[in-house]
């Protein structure tokens, strides 16, 4: 079978993976606002007054939301032993199979249990996919375009969070419980895709390198790195990186989870967690799965297609990162972001607790957590922060919280180091799922204060922790924490704030190196160790 090695198409195809993802979120955000979800799953009873399902109550709509981070914070801790074992490939494909599942339980589910089982499922298979695809291009990409093809996994997302938002809008003019089951239904197809489309891609080269399989690793890189030239400066370059790495490895015990936690490790190992963390602790998840809480709250609860208008923001905004990121670097476009959120997210708040109301019986509001009310010019202020905050986060942290973990590990622990990260992002996405609606019964607009200091702090972690990955290596990325060298600081490495973005990697990948140059990278890869 023909092997493709355009690295277009292995990301392009890798990260549908991502869209998964996206679905879920647009697959609930958009629906649990919708008749007939509410009187299919109509915990709460009618509204004695008007007549109408209330559906779950915020407790249990908390629940069933925060099912599918829930799971997905599972499947992104086994991810890391099924990647060791099986490959990269194999894993994202095991994910594949069990959306399928998943989305089978779901569209077919006939109470709150069902669903939530359903959507714990879908979340085994979401946790595998996220934490595995970015590992998967990483160690595919070169190294001067790694940050957008691992981007694209945040791209993905957005097209996936768009693409059913619009069919979930569609379908709610569908009278009946196909309203919300068509969606459903129709999220098993991408998960199809992927599984086929990954049988023509190859296996990630530093896997194959790691379990002796020299000879297709080499093959590999030729193919994606070298166009197709044994003699490519860059695959020279890599191959000796690689097998000095592992062998090196090989000399060591195999890793467990509690390597990441050593002393030479701790460092990089917090980074890649907190990078996670702080990812939903801007509130971005939250945004999307309860938009529609905060445009009924502004009285646009009727009309989904202002929630379309910020999905879309999402995916036209996420461009400029997936182009430029590798020359913006990592550091900067991360204190960018995290800025301009607390911005847009302290406007917010000062809106809410000077021009808002708290909302009454009067409003006929089917949750409490739709808590205020606020109208006029003000409103509309509050619409426009969120598309902003939307249009701040697409660029920034959505693409990096991806591509940065991804590449501070060294090989041996690269796919449990990333797991454990991913696995971070899932277990706070399932706690603020479950907290956000009541979060906005109780303490209403203090909501938004709440983020902005969590952006805040964000802001100066990554300027004193964060250093630059860009237009590395994975090799010499991994050299950045060594704590040996002349300047570096014990357990830390070099100080974050003293590392750049060099972008002379570029000449070896398009072989624009001088004949002495070549010589030397050649040499390199002969020159006995000692």
């Amino acid at each position: 079978m023909k092997t493709f090695g355009n690295i277009y198409v292995i990301a392009a195809t890798s990260v549908i993976g991502g869209a998964l993802f996206g679905f879920d979120i647009s697959s609930m955000s958009a629906i649990i606002s919708t008749e007939p979800y509410k009187c299919q799953f109509n915990q709460q009873g009618n509204d004695p007054t008007t007549g109408q399902c209330q559906g779950p109550d915020d407790v249990v709509q908390g629940g069933i939301t925060a099912s599918m981070p829930g799971g997905s914070w599972l499947g992104a801790l086994i991810s890391g032993i099924l990647s060791d074992r099986l490959g990269r490939k194999t894993s994202i494909q095991v994910g594949a199979i069990i959306w399928i599942i998943g989305s089978i339980l779901v569209c077919a589910s006939q109470d709150i249990a069902m669903l939530i089982v359903g959507r714990i499922v879908n979340g085994l298979s979401v946790g595998i996919c996220s934490a595995q695809v970015p590992v998967y291009i990483s160690e595919l990409s070169p190294p001067s375009k790694r940050g957008r093809f691992i981007g694209m996994q945040q791209w993905a997302i957005t097209w996936g969070i768009a693409i059913m938002f619009f069919i979930c809008y569609g379908s709610h003019f569908i009278d009946g419980q196909a309203a919300f089951r068509l969606p459903w239904g129709l999220q098993m197809i991408p998960a199809i895709l992927l599984f086929f489309g990954l049988t023509v891609l190859p296996e990630s080269p530093r896997w194959l390198a790691k379990h002796d399989r020299w000879e297709e690793a080499q093959n590999v890189l030729i193919l994606v790195h070298g166009q197709g030239d044994p003699r490519s400066a860059l695959v020279a370059k890599e191959i000796a990186e690689i097998r000095e790495v592992v062998e090196f490895e090989r000399r060591n015990a195999d890793v467990s989870y509690f390597e990441l936690f050593r002393p030479n490790m701790i460092n990089r190992t917090h980074i890649g967690v907190f990078t996670q963390i702080w990812s939903q602790l801007t509130g971005m998840n939250v945004m999307m799965y309860y938009i529609s809480y905060i445009f009924t709250m502004a009285g646009q609860g009727s009309d989904l297609l202002p929630s379309g208008i910020q999905f879309i923001i999402n995916v036209v905004m996420t461009v400029p990162a997936l182009i430029w990121l590798d020359r913006w670097g990592r550091r900067p476009t991360l204190l960018v972001g995290a800025f301009f959120m607390c911005l847009w997210l302290c406007i917010n708040a000062g809106l809410f607790a000077v021009y808002s109301r708290r909302a009454t019986a009067a409003d006929h509001f089917d949750t409490s957590a739709v808590s205020m009310v606020i109208s006029g010019k003000p409103a509309t202020a509050v619409i426009a922060c969120t598309y902003l905050f939307v249009a701040s986060y697409a660029p920034t942290w959505g693409p990096v919280s991806w591509t940065y973990p991804a590449e501070l590990y060294p090989l041996r622990v690269r796919g449990k180091a990333v797991a454990l990260a991913t696995s971070a992002n899932w277990a706070f996405n399932f706690a603020l799922a479950y907290f956000v609606p009541p979060a906005f019964a109780n303490i209403t607009w203090q909501v938004y204060v709440l983020f902005a200091v969590f952006c805040f702090c964000m802001f100066w972690h990554v300027y004193f922790l964060f250093p630059e990955t860009a237009n590395k290596t994975l090799e010499d990325v991994a050299a950045i924490f060594e704590d040996s060298g002349p300047g570096s600081i014990k357990h830390i490495g070099i100080p974050a704030w003293k590392t750049h973005n060099d972008r002379s990697i570029i000449k070896l990948e398009r072989n624009l190196v001088s004949s002495e140059e070549k010589i030397g990278v050649e040499h390199s890869t002969t020159e006995p160790k000692v």
